[in-house]
């Protein structure tokens, strides 16, 4: 789910607003939530409803030290819907669920502070 977990890392080299359109995050509700027992590392496997254009989607997400399976169903979260799929084990990612590192390097999700409509894009 992560690319980097430190939380000082420095500061990422400058692009254009033309760049940052390419990425497309929207918001979706967690519908399902299950452990991924033969990942590597402690992960979730979560089903993401992003409403009707995008669909359902699969992630794996590194975030069992701060949530619970069964506290996430139901919550809204944030990924990047358009990189290719990832072959994670046994499971294909679909999306790349977004968070940020807390103090221990553990991720912390990141949604919006107010119910959106699933599938709403980040501008």
């Amino acid at each position: 789910m992560h690319l980097l977990h430190d939380h000082t890392a420095p500061a990422a080299d400058p692009t254009d607003f033309d760049t940052f359109l390419k990425i497309d995050i929207r918001v979706g509700t967690v519908v399902a939530a299950e452990p991924f027992e033969k990942a590597r590392k402690p992960a979730y496997i979560l089903q993401i409803d992003f409403g009707q254009t995008i669909g359902r989607k699969k992630s794996s997400a590194q975030i069992v030290a701060n949530y619970a399976c069964e506290e996430l169903v139901g919550r809204q979260v944030a990924a990047v819907v358009n990189f290719p799929p990832r072959q994670i084990g046994p499971i294909k990612s679909e999306v790349l669920t977004l968070g940020f590192a807390d103090e221990a390097g553990e991720v912390t999700l990141f949604a919006p502070d107010k119910s959106v409509p699933n599938g709403s894009r980040l501008f």
